[in-house]
């Protein structure tokens, strides 16, 4: 499913030296890590704290205010896909599953009116994987909350060539479906090697899958494994001493 063209001993994603935020006022400064491939990254903080600035900065919406963001790989940030948070307008989408999921390709597919066969066949293959084959024929706005992410993440996964990147992808969901599209996601990170980028509130149940954490505080930020951030103090702020 993962087209990779990337070195897996080379980064796929570098952020070096970073500063973000809007019209010069500094939201997260002097930011530095590197991802690579197969990595799975839980991007962490506290509300107004910058990670949706440093999603939007990573699929190249805003530019640095200083340092750069490099995605590293032959089609640039055309390797990406993306799950924003839903809107209350996108719930009520009148289309069909195949349809929403089939519009991951239109980025793609310049002035060809067309899907190919092969589109079709790997969207039936992605759809099939994520438990939603059933569905493809009904409207997208009748669907769970649960089987709407799933959709999307489908969507997503079209428009994907290496990474991932999920903003609050939760939100909205209740335990059991939260808990299946985490399984999903550490499915795909596992099995099939695609680059995972999520920010989540759910801390603890997206600990566990990560390669990386990068929690992102007032004045200063942790980036590391799951490991060396439950040994650092900034944990703390999310799991205080009993």
């Amino acid at each position: 499913m993962n087209d990779c063209c990337c070195d897996s001993h080379s980064p796929i994603l570098t952020c070096d030296r970073a500063t973000l935020g809007y019209e010069n006022q500094i939201v997260i400064k002097d930011l530095a890590f590197e991802i690579y491939p197969g990595d799975y990254l839980s991007i962490i903080g506290e509300n107004g704290s910058g990670k949706t600035t440093l999603m939007k900065s990573m699929l190249g919406l805003i530019k640095p205010l200083s340092g750069s963001i490099t995605v590293n790989c032959s089609k640039g940030s055309g390797c990406i896909g993306y799950l924003p948070q839903q809107t209350a307008l996108q719930k009520d989408f009148p289309a069909t599953v195949s349809e929403v999921v089939m519009s991951g390709y239109l980025a793609k597919m310049g002035l060809r009116p067309f899907f190919r066969k092969e589109e079709r066949e790997k969207a039936a293959e992605v759809m099939e994987r994520l438990g939603i084959t059933d569905l493809k024929n009904r409207s997208y706005r009748d669907l769970s909350g649960g089987q709407q992410q799933r959709v999307l993440l489908a969507r997503a996964l079209l428009a994907a060539h290496e990474i991932l990147m999920l903003d609050e992808p939760v939100t909205g969901l209740d335990p059991s479906a939260s808990a299946e599209l985490y399984d999903a996601l550490a499915e795909l990170n596992k099995k099939h090697g695609l680059t995972v980028i999520v920010i989540s509130h759910d801390i603890a149940r997206t600990i566990v899958p990560s390669t990386k954490i990068l929690h992102i505080a007032k004045d200063r930020y942790f980036f590391g494994t799951p490991a060396a951030y439950m040994a650092n103090d900034i944990s703390k702020i999310f799991f205080p001493d009993d």
